[in-house]
């Protein structure tokens, strides 16, 4: 899986710290949740484009990215009732505001930040 390339509005999260990196981040600024696999061929091809994404957002909105099969991530696909990877979950507020699944283009993703977050 491609790295975060060292942009502090890209970063992993595990079932441990998701309550404070996601649910309370969400409570400043909108969180896509990026729930992925290593065995995932899609998931590695929406890697490089949701930073891409989240790099045009000068730090308005963050990335956290769940990999499922850490530990005890799969509770947290569980939770959220994540039928396929990647899941791509967008929290604000605290709370599930919109998802989308599968590999999707950069025009998508966009439009999907705009309609469903308060930026």
């Amino acid at each position: 899986m491609p790295s975060t390339q060292d942009n502090p509005d890209i970063y992993n999260v595990s079932l441990d710290d998701f309550e404070q990196k996601v649910i309370e981040t969400s409570r400043q600024r909108p969180v896509l949740v990026d729930m992925w696999a290593d065995w995932c061929s899609p998931c590695t091809v929406i890697s490089p484009i949701l930073a891409q994404v989240i790099a045009g957002l000068d730090g308005r909105v963050a990335l956290a990215k769940v990999e499922v099969d850490e530990d005890e991530n799969m509770k947290l696909a569980g939770r959220y009732k994540v039928r396929g990877f990647p899941t791509v979950i967008l929290f604000q507020d605290g709370e599930e505001k919109a998802r989308f699944s599968g590999a999707q283009p950069v025009s998508f993703i966009n439009s999907f930040i705009q309609e469903n977050a308060n930026l």
